[in-house]
């Protein structure tokens, strides 16, 4: 570890080691730790800097507010050949996505897709780390989730759907996966909150005041609505996913996860889906013709896109992952220091 101007420099084993013992110094269990820590650590990584160490003070913070169970263990149910539920019996969501993964990959392969409900769980990362690792079992995968009630729809005043990111991940032969992960606000809760930190003003597009008015005052964002991206469209797309990840599963709306949260401060309490998809059941198994069609077709595409000097979704994150594998990361100082903080 070392400081320079106001940043700190750690490796990706020291901001791994320090975001999995503060967690334990707030009694989350090993195991929820290890999977918290290894997300942080992602988000860090790849300099998604509102996803990363960040991070870690919701946590503990939604641990101290008495919501979140941080030891509950999580409960696999079949429900169907493609269907699996995992009760997360309100711990964090990322321990419930790593015990289900092994058996929702296994029903995709035999099923040719299959879905995980992940039910009762706390959640607060961001989505690309559970497709790109069901990328990694070469299947796509797609993901997606309600919040808190925090963004007003289309020509609204009033927040009624959460930030909903919806993730996607298309596994390549070579290299990193195609992968997006956006959500269907104008720009996560979590850049607002940074600018916020920071006294930094905001786009007026990203969130209106108590009273309806555009605003570029991270604050008084936090206190009226966020807006919705590219307008009815994504207020569409984010009361899609009110219904898949919160009224199919069973589970809560971002309204009601708010409405949960009764001003604890917790991370928001729903649901989750998972989807995955075996290419291979799709068009055979890798030595069939159409099954290396398919393939090839995704990667004229691909490169149809980058030959034209414009970038796939993630590069930057992906670049951002090697300079950070090679040289470690840098926090900022006050964030360190907010974190040792919590060591109290």
């Amino acid at each position: 570890m070392t400081e320079q101007d106001d940043d700190v420099a750690l490796s990706l084993t020291e901001l791994f080691e320090l975001a999995r013992k503060t967690l334990v110094h707030h009694g989350v269990s090993q195991a929820h730790a290890d999977a918290i820590a290894r997300v942080i650590t992602q988000g860090q990584r790849d300099e998604c800097h509102s996803h990363g160490l960040y991070r870690l003070l919701g946590c503990v913070r939604s641990v101290q507010s008495g919501k979140v169970d941080p030891r509950a263990e999580p409960t696999l149910r079949d429900m169907a050949p493609g269907v699996l539920a995992v009760d997360a019996h309100y711990g964090f969501s990322l321990l419930a996505f790593e015990t289900g993964l092994p058996v929702l990959a296994e029903k995709a392969r035999k099923q040719g897709l299959a879905a995980m409900a992940i039910k009762r769980c706390f959640h607060f990362s961001a989505l690309w780390p559970e497709v790109e690792a069901i990328a990694a079992q070469g299947l796509v995968g797609l993901a997606m989730n309600p919040s808190h009630s925090w963004v007003a729809p289309a020509g609204g005043t009033r927040g009624v759907f959460g930030t909903n990111p919806i993730a996607f991940a298309w596994p390549r032969a070579n290299g990193y996966p195609f992968v997006f992960d956006f959500a269907t606000s104008a720009i996560a809760r979590g850049d607002i909150e940074l600018h916020a930190r920071e006294g930094k003003p905001i786009p007026s597009h990203w969130a209106i005041d108590r009273d309806g008015h555009p605003t570029t005052d991270a604050r008084a964002a936090l206190d009226g609505a966020m807006q919705t991206f590219g307008g009815h469209k994504g207020s569409a797309l984010a009361a899609m996913v009110e219904l898949l990840a919160g009224a199919l599963i069973g589970d809560l709306t971002s309204m009601e996860s708010q409405a949960f949260d009764d001003g604890a401060g917790a991370s928001p309490c729903h649901g989750e889906l998972v989807i995955a998809i075996d290419p291979q059941r799709f068009s055979g198994d890798e030595s069939t013709s159409d099954y290396a069609a398919g393939q090839a077709r995704a990667e004229r595409l691909f490169e149809a896109i980058v030959d034209q000097g414009a970038r796939l979704p993630s590069q930057r994150r992906f670049e951002a992952r090697e300079r950070s594998e090679r040289h470690g990361v840098r926090v900022p100082r006050a964030l360190y220091n907010d974190v040792l903080k919590l060591m109290d």
